[in-house]
């Protein structure tokens, strides 16, 4: 089995969309018949990505023996670093290693997490991950949102203030009173967790890490700047709580930092970081140096999927998958996506990812990525 050809394109899945909006997916063909599905990180919606494979992936491929995914992946990356591995590059190489994976499932017969060593379980609990909670929703609305998404059964629920990350501190009040005010909506037992999105100064972060300690929230992710990763190392060293990092590190290096600097709970993203080949590498360095992984991933379908099938290999997770904020209007092109049941997400039993697509609703929300 060879690689035949490589496809890129965005889905529009509302009307309205913008370009930014969009979900980023290739397809590797077979010479077989045989395609396997990815997806790229969605920042401005994959664009910058998607051109990195067409343009300078793609023609690599062609020829290639798809099982040779990590042997391609890092041949690719060393010929291409200068394009950015901290972003556009690991993301288009992300999408193209997912993909590899779901074809080689489909050539062995089996499902991802059986070729990657075997599951711990095959029914994993999330945690409801919340956004938008900054000043622009009042505390009674994000009450009314996770009392709403309780109705789901998450093993947890992350509340997140996003920012634009260049000023720094000024909400804190803001978010402790609704931090405080989730903790009494949910009871003192229930696990909660609280994303800052890069949103606080070292100082203004210990105000709000004390804070979260007294209301027993299980972590505190990205406090201060993600380019900072010995203040993130200090915080966590200082506060009791768990500090968390990595959703903005793409490569195993700089994941390797936030280690070094102190930081035990790390997040990348396997729509970012090298796909399943990427986090399974990142997985032995976590093991080697006694650190959490807990991936970020907030795309609701191939990026939730891959994210499954890796996360059920884990010996030693500690902590739910993600599930962003429900985005029924992203499963209208495959006939089978991912859905909780009772609270957990079931794997799927079928070869590679075991996403079935619907080829007429894909024809209708597939956008070309140059237009």
């Amino acid at each position: 089995m060879r690689i035949a050809r490589v496809e890129t394109f965005q889905v529009q899945w509302q009307p309205a969309d913008t370009p930014a909006q969009r979900s980023a997916f290739v397809r590797v063909w077979a010479d077989d018949g045989r395609v396997g599905l990815g997806e790229a990180s969605p920042m401005q919606g994959g664009r910058a990505s998607l051109d990195i494979i067409a343009q300078n992936i793609a023609p690599a491929l062609l020829g290639a023996d798809p099982l040779d995914h990590a042997v391609l992946q890092d041949r690719l990356m060393h010929r291409l670093v200068k394009l950015g591995p901290e972003g556009a590059l690991t993301g288009a190489l992300a999408a193209i290693d997912i993909a590899l994976w779901d074809l080689k499932g489909q050539l062995l017969g089996q499902p991802i997490h059986k070729l990657l060593g075997g599951a711990w379980r095959t029914a994993l609990p999330f945690y409801a991950s919340i956004g938008g909670n900054g000043a622009e929703r009042s505390l009674d609305e994000v009450l009314r949102i996770v009392e709403a998404r309780l109705a789901d059964k998450p093993a947890a629920i992350k509340i997140r203030f996003d920012n634009d990350r260049v000023d720094l501190d000024s909400e804190i009040p803001d978010h402790i009173a609704k931090a405080r005010a989730v903790r009494r909506l949910v009871g003192d037992d229930f696990p909660l967790a609280f994303d800052a999105n890069n949103g606080y100064s070292y100082s203004g972060a210990m105000r709000v890490g004390r804070a979260l300690e007294e209301l027993g929230y299980w972590w505190f992710e990205e406090p201060v700047q993600h380019y900072h990763p010995r203040a993130l190392g200090e915080l966590a060293r200082k506060l009791s709580i768990t500090v968390s990092a990595g959703e903005q590190d793409y490569t195993l290096a700089s994941v390797a930092d936030l280690i070094d600097a102190g930081v035990r709970m790390v997040q990348p993203d396997i729509v970012k970081m090298g796909g399943i080949t990427g986090l399974m590498r990142c997985a032995a360095l976590c093991q080697a140096h006694g650190v959490e992984l807990v991936p970020h991933q907030t795309q609701p379908t191939v990026g939730h999927l891959a994210n499954l099938h890796f996360a059920a290999t884990l010996l030693h997770a500690t902590k739910p998958c993600e599930l962003n904020d429900p985005s029924p209007r992203m499963h209208a092109i495959f006939r089978n996506p991912p859905k909780p049941i009772d609270g957990l997400f079931h794997l799927p039993t079928a070869p590679g990812l075991g996403l079935e697509i619907d080829a007429a609703a894909l024809a209708r929300h597939r956008v070309d990525h140059g237009g």
